[in-house]
């Protein structure tokens, strides 16, 4: 049974007023999931079939031929969605039970836009070794594992660990479906200013999980000049407080002086990236870009800088994680096709290879790209079988 919205939803609406309505929506339906069985339990005889004794004849086939296990369960189209609830949205590390909400509205996108079953799953464990055991323990019930709103740098290690010890396709949706939108979203942004990603000098702020999947991605398409730049400033070989990730992320600088701020870093930059906080910039600091600069702000609900200000500024393209302006950067646009792809190819690991190809037919779902268009929207009519169809 679906249940319709009953508000008027319209792009006036105050974070208030949706804050509100979807309060009462949640506790009205008392959670937005429900498991819906495929045959009917109105006979002995389809007792018989679906369960005791006809299913005792799966089992045992199953144990004898596990390697067809899911030519017969309904793993063949399911995914976790796991998380610990320590990096939720902007909310931060607010538990397992607060995470549950989120999760469940991420199983319901899987189910919308790629027709992939998923199912919620929070745990009460927090570090890599209790996480990586946890979902190595539910694997066997599962097709695929999205983990989601982990904390960095715990996420890394999680993702990398559990990529080398299960055969199931594993992603983290935090980090890689922002890349790949970014890098759809730029492909198409280059196109419309006329210029070549592997030319161009990147200013990329916040150097957590999407920030360090975004400069990796980057960098492995088109090794354009990176310059990073954190809380303390720009992310330089020099500075003595960097993580594994930061050093990676220092290494992708082409070797210029960029300086010590984000102002610094800003002068001559092509693209400003922000995966980081609200209002940082101002267009002051657009107009140290380039000229036809492409802004992507990202931080939400407020963005780094608003699009009327960074068009001041001079910027030509922007885009924003919001769904109220033009080209909202959503990583729904990418993890419902990339996991429908992943079942139904049978992939056991999504790989850059994957990543690349799923940011080409985003971008190629836009043909003739324009300063307010450079990114489909997720009501894309096809855009999941699209990405599906190149995860092979």
């Amino acid at each position: 049974m679906k249940i319709a919205i009953t508000g008027q939803y319209n792009r006036t609406m105050t974070t208030k007023d949706i804050n509100s309505e979807s309060l009462e929506l949640h506790k009205r339906l008392k959670g937005v999931l429900t498991v819906t069985p495929k045959g009917e339990l109105n006979t002995r005889e389809e007792l018989s079939l679906y369960y005791t004794p006809g299913v005792g004849a799966v089992s045992s086939y199953i144990a004898e031929h596990p390697h067809e296990a899911k030519d017969y369960l309904w793993s063949n189209n399911l995914v976790a969605v796991v998380s610990d609830g320590s990096a939720v949205l902007g909310l931060g590390d607010i538990g397992p039970e607060a995470a549950m909400p989120v999760m469940e509205g991420k199983s319901m996108i899987f189910k919308h836009f790629g027709r992939v079953d998923a199912v919620p799953i929070v745990l009460d464990v927090h570090t890599a070794d209790e996480i990586v055991a946890a979902v190595k323990a539910i694997a066997p019930s599962f097709g695929g594992i999205n983990l989601e709103d982990i904390a960095a740098p715990k996420c890394f290690e999680i993702e990398e660990r559990l990529k080398k010890e299960l055969t199931i396709p594993i992603m983290h949706d935090d980090q890689h479906g922002t890349a790949i939108v970014v890098l759809a979203g730029l492909m198409n942004a280059m196109k419309v200013v006329g210029k070549s990603l592997s030319d161009t000098k990147i200013v990329l702020m916040g150097a957590g999980a999407a920030g360090v999947a975004v400069a990796r991605l980057l960098h492995d398409y088109a090794n354009p000049n990176i310059v990073a730049v954190d809380s303390k400033g720009v992310v330089s070989p020099d500075r003595d407080d960097l993580n594994p990730q930061k050093k990676l992320l220092a290494s992708f600088s082409h070797g210029t002086d960029n300086g010590r701020t984000i102002q610094d870093a800003l002068k001559g930059a092509d693209i400003f990236v922000g995966v980081s906080v609200g209002n940082l910039l101002t267009r002051q600091d657009i107009a140290l870009m380039n000229k036809d600069a492409v802004v992507v702000a990202m931080a939400n609900p407020i963005p780094e800088i608003y699009p009327d200000e960074a068009r001041a500024g001079g910027a030509k393209v922007v885009a924003t994680g919001r769904s109220d302006f033009p080209n909202q950067v959503n990583n729904a646009l990418a993890f419902p096709g990339i996991f429908r792809g992943a079942l139904d190819h049978k992939v056991k690991a999504i790989t850059e290879q994957h990543k690349v190809a799923a940011a080409k037919a985003i971008a190629e779902f836009i043909p003739n790209p324009t300063p307010d268009t450079i990114i489909p929207s997720i009501f894309a009519e096809g855009l999941a079988d699209k990405i599906a169809s190149v995860i092979k």
